[in-house]
């Protein structure tokens, strides 16, 4: 449900994404702090040892100087008086990292690249063996690639600088004009990196005429602003038909031809390049909309080449209904992703991160079960929309469940990565007012945002 109407955590994160201080030949100053990997666990000098060639680790974080890791000005870091090294000076796949005499060398000096520690000597990645998480796993180098195993926090001094995002089409967060005092949408680019935006929402006007919120006209307004900003800025939209409340198109438009008019007019008017069709409610449980939704979205992909469509739903803990994606199987429709929002599930106390998870691995199977794909196949044409802080049936979806699901959406390639809203992407000066202005849970301004930004498809 997307409310739409009147109705980081600071500090370690249990994090495998990058949050980082640059440590580069160009960083301002040196930082010291934990650096974390893959289940949250702590890169540590192997029994705190001050000798040469002390293997260097993954362990539970526990705050001692074997954790302490300094990042310095010339690309070296440090923890009790030794550099991390790379065994040998080697440029294979899985050399192994060790503590060694600072000297200078490239093998001593790493760079942030995305979300990921290169090695200078060799162009491959700080890299945590075999995928394991576990206590004691050695750390090496390998040829880099985008999985949760090569993707690191580092602290510095207790104050973080995250990397810009990637800016990729996959992850564009909810902004909407129509409630909760809508920020700036260049502040949060600037912020976090993230290009994207999905604008909610186009609605009926109570006729087969599509119009922000049922009653903005689609050019002209605080709409047209709002896109025209975020492309001056570099990034752009993609507007979102539907939502929970409201008169629906889907429902309006009483043909798919009619349909597929309404579509595309509001694709003419501002030259989008995808759209997004949050399908929700009475109109999700009709499967005569489903089908005229499928079949009007099947003439927009033919008239317009190299569109992006998302189709976007609700979901139970172990993933959504197959009616509306087997119909649009059944019929040949191509959509970029399949995307649930796993959150409503009810009741408070409940690990999000988890169930988010559990609910994704039900829409891969949909999906794959729909359209004969593999499971590599079936979650690249999958999404997750998520709900930020409090959730409608009082659920707490926290910065860290948010870290979860990025990682989750990167060992898995999911095609979208996206949540309601950037509207509540902001701390509550008081108590949570349910008004869609700030989350109701503890972060700084832009947390979630800059935490999805970060990944890369």
């Amino acid at each position: 449900m997307r409310r739409r109407t009147t109705a980081f955590v600071t500090g370690v994160l249990a994090a495998v994404a990058l949050t980082a201080m640059p440590f580069s030949p160009t960083a301002a100053s040196a930082a010291t702090g934990q650096i974390t990997g893959l289940g949250g666990k702590c890169v540590d000098i192997a029994s705190a040892s001050t000798a040469n060639g002390a293997a260097v680790q993954l362990y539970d974080c526990n705050g001692s100087a074997a954790q302490q890791w300094t990042t310095n000005t010339d690309g070296s870091i440090q923890a009790l008086g030794k550099c991390i090294d790379v065994t040998g000076a080697s440029t294979a796949n899985g050399a192994l990292i060790q503590t060694y005499d600072c000297n200078g060398t490239a093998a001593q000096k790493w760079t942030v690249s995305g979300s990921q520690l290169k090695n200078t000597g060799s162009g491959k990645c700080l890299d945590a063996t075999g995928n394991s998480s576990a206590n004691g796993t050695r750390l090496q180098i390998w040829t880099c690639a985008t999985s949760a195993n090569q993707a690191w926090t580092v602290s510095g001094g207790g104050t973080t600088t995250p990397p810009a995002g990637t800016g990729s089409i996959a992850v564009a967060p909810y902004i909407y004009n129509g409630w909760g005092n809508p920020p700036d949408p260049r502040t949060i680019m600037s912020s976090t990196g993230v290009k994207w935006f999905t604008m909610a929402f186009i609605l009926s006007n109570g006729t087969c005429n599509p119009q922000w919120d049922g009653g903005r006209a689609l050019t002209g307004g605080v709409d047209q602003t709002t896109v025209t900003n975020v492309r001056s800025a570099g990034g752009d939209v993609i507007p979102s038909f539907g939502g929970y409340s409201g008169n629906k198109l889907e429902q309006s438009c009483t043909s798919a031809s009619a349909l597929a008019g309404a579509y595309q007019k509001v694709i003419t008017a501002l030259g989008f390049k995808a759209i997004d069709i949050d399908i929700e409610d009475t109109a999700y449980s009709d499967g005569n909309i489903q089908q005229r939704t499928v079949d009007a979205l099947k003439t927009i992909r033919a008239n317009n080449p190299g569109i992006k469509i998302y189709l976007t739903f609700g979901s139970s803990t172990t993933g959504p209904d197959s009616s509306l994606v087997s119909k649009a199987a059944n019929s040949g429709l191509a959509v970029d992703a399949f995307t649930i929002m796993p959150f409503d599930f009810g009741g408070a106390g409940q690990n999000m991160g988890t169930l988010t998870m559990q609910a994704a691995d039900g829409l891969k199977n949909v999906v794959k079960n729909a359209y004969g794909y593999t499971d590599d196949q079936a979650y690249q044409h999958s999404g997750i929309s998520s709900m930020n802080g409090i959730t409608d049936a009082n659920e707490n979806v926290t910065v860290a469940d948010f870290t979860t699901i990025l990682n989750y959406a990167t060992a898995h390639h999911l095609a979208r990565l996206t949540f309601w809203s950037t509207n509540r992407d902001r701390p509550c000066p008081g108590a949570y007012p349910n008004d869609d202005t700030c989350s109701g849970v503890s972060q700084q301004a832009w947390d979630f945002t800059r935490t999805f930004a970060r990944y890369a498809g």
